[in-house]
């Protein structure tokens, strides 16, 4: 086919990711979308089965970290762009495994930096290199506040230390390189497709089989929480429209201390389940807190909404009753999950 534009997406195939290449493959015809993911554990194409007949999608597996499988989709596909979403993103992986965190959040974005720099080398007009990060690169707010482009990092795990290590190597290929490059640093995303073993499908998945709802600490714990179909808007956005060498933080506007949003979500899966009410809130557990645990994150999404007319467009307790409903209509594809299976599906 004759194509638009050539954009790699890494890491297609996981949460996020999936809902990118979902967006992108419909919306633009004319571009030809590249989907580079390794299949870890948080990689299901079973999240894209509804596009991956589609004749502008393509799926490659491999590894960012990978330098000879990067330089030949580079060499292969002429890439006009790259949305890089390929990272290790679960904080307590990152307590126990830190250097896979380095490995691959750190070391694979320096790998596709630098394809990416001497591809565009001798011509970097209409080129684009967009890293998504994470808020957590900024550390802890306090009560007030929030975080901004310009406020300092401060990252307090591995997680986030290898996020912001890799923020600050994209930025340093702009400055170096003159390498076209935007970022992105989102809050917590929330929906579909959404790996089990994060709060929201976890929590909905042990309210359905009556096992315990674990709460870190004190459960005050206090996150803002994205729609990801907005984020994936967002996205989209920030790739056409974004300054070169800006950053954009992109927010839910929705702050919900974690018992809160615990106690809302039985309340949800009571109602759906036909339980009476304040059933499921008995399930819930405090459980011992977690090292290094950030207390509070708040976006301040004003630039990206200034800049580029964006917004999220769904209410939380909308979103959230869309969220529990969908785990429970997909129970198949959750149990994939949970078994093991969607891994041996990988090899098919």
């Amino acid at each position: 086919m004759t194509c638009k534009k050539s954009i790699l997406i890494t890491g297609g195939a996981g949460f996020i990711g999936s809902h990118v290449v979902r967006l992108m493959v419909n919306k633009y015809p004319d571009y030809l979308l590249v989907n580079l993911d390794a299949l870890t554990y948080a990689g299901n194409l079973a999240n894209l089965r509804d596009v991956e007949h589609a004749p502008n999608y393509v799926f490659e597996k491999g590894d960012i970290t990978d330098q000879e499988v990067v330089r030949r989709l580079f060499e292969q596909y002429q890439f006009d762009g790259v949305i890089h979403l390929a990272a290790e993103s679960h904080v307590d992986r990152s307590i126990d495994h830190p250097l896979a965190f380095v490995e691959t959040n750190v070391m694979g974005t320096v790998n596709l930096l630098n394809a990416a720099r001497l591809a565009w080398k001798s011509q970097p007009e209409g080129k684009r290199f967009y890293h998504i990060s994470t808020d957590e690169v900024f550390g802890s707010l306090g009560p007030e506040g929030f975080f901004t482009e310009e406020t300092p990092y401060d990252p307090r795990s591995p997680y986030s230390a290898s996020k912001a290590s890799s923020d600050h190597f994209v930025r340093a290929y702009f400055h170096t390189y003159g390498l076209p490059v935007v970022l992105s640093n989102c809050s917590n995303n929330y929906g579909p497709y959404q790996f089990p073993e994060k709060l929201l499908p976890l929590m909905i998945t042990n309210i359905r089989e009556n096992k315990p709802l674990p709460v870190y600490g004190d459960g005050q714990y206090t996150r803002d929480w994205l729609w990801v179909e907005d984020h994936a808007a967002a996205i989209d956005l920030v790739y056409h429209r974004g300054k070169t060498g800006e950053s954009y933080n992109v927010g839910g506007n929705n702050e919900w201390k974690n018992i809160d949003l615990v106690e809302q979500l039985c309340d949800i899966m009571d109602q759906l389940l036909g339980r009476p009410a304040g059933a499921s809130r008995q399930l819930i557990a405090f459980v011992r807190d977690r090292p290094g645990h950030d207390r509070r994150y708040a976006i301040d999404a004003s630039k990206i909404r200034r800049e580029l007319g964006w917004e999220p467009s769904v209410r939380f307790e909308e979103g959230f009753r869309q969220t529990a409903q969908w785990y429970l209509n997909h129970h198949d594809w959750l149990q994939q999950i949970r078994s093991g299976a969607y891994l041996r599906m990988k090899e098919d």
